[in-house]
């Protein structure tokens, strides 16, 4: 798949985000990049956690953080890893359930859900079907 369409996918996915939440999204980047860096990796390991990495939210959750103040801050950023995605995935519309799936799942971490309360969300989500 050619990067364009894997990124339009991603797009397509953020759009899909209730615009109640999408609205609150505050200071945070999504990218995709082919695969994680050695730094990712090694954040994944130290949370003792195993498996292909997906996504990835590096940043401050919106519950942690106090006033900007001057100067800003530098905006919290997801990057969802296109080549795990494509080799988890078995056919384009496997692909497209498991990119929206990712995207959620790290915007959750950007509104400071742990691992358990966005399981639990998504599970209640009809969006996602």
């Amino acid at each position: 798949m050619e990067n364009e369409d894997f990124e339009s996918i991603v797009e397509a996915a953020i759009k899909n985000i209730p615009q109640e939440f999408r609205e609150k999204m505050e200071n945070v980047n999504i990218l995709v990049e082919d695969w994680p860096a050695e730094y990712q990796l090694h954040i994944l390991r130290k949370r003792g956690e195993k498996g292909m990495l997906l996504g990835l939210y590096e940043g401050i959750p919106r519950t942690k953080r106090g006033r900007y103040g001057i100067g800003g801050q530098l905006p919290d950023k997801i990057t969802v890893f296109r080549i795990p995605l494509l080799r988890v995935s078995e056919n384009i519309k496997d692909l497209v359930r498991n990119i929206q799936n990712t995207v959620i799942h790290e915007i959750g971490h950007h509104f400071g859900m742990n691992e358990e309360q966005i399981r639990d969300a998504m599970k209640e989500t009809s969006f996602l079907n």
